[in-house]
């Protein structure tokens, strides 16, 4: 399994208050997810009339399918008038079997009661 993260940092000129930015981006994040299939949200610099940063997150079983939608993304969003893309950043993460290490309940590193909900038994 594939995961991929795309950080959208957006300029929003038209924004003449957090109503007119939560618009913009509202409009924004429902448009990518209507049109690519993917989860959208802003993240980050929410209380900045004109700037925002949107996560955009998209799960797969090909890694090349993943950047490539990704990519797509950020060319629609250069493409959309109402904003500008200052910057974007994409992230594939490959998840799944021999990716993740295993559980150890006898690691002294553990918390002792979480360690406890993987060894007790249920009465």
């Amino acid at each position: 399994m594939h995961l991929g993260i795309l950080t959208l940092h957006l300029q929003i000129p038209g924004a003449e208050s957090l109503k007119d930015k939560r618009h913009a981006v509202k409009s924004l994040t429902n448009r990518l997810h209507n049109k690519f299939n993917i989860s959208a949200a802003e993240v980050a610099e929410l209380e900045i009339w004109q700037r925002a940063i949107v996560g955009v997150a998209m799960v797969s079983n090909d890694a090349r399918f993943t950047n490539k939608a990704l990519s797509q993304v950020v060319n629609f969003v250069e493409n959309d008038y109402r904003v500008i893309l200052d910057d974007y950043h994409i992230e594939l993460l490959a998840v799944g079997e021999g990716t993740v290490p295993e559980f150890d309940p006898t690691d002294e590193a553990l918390d002792p009661v979480v360690a406890s909900w993987f060894t007790e038994t249920p009465a």
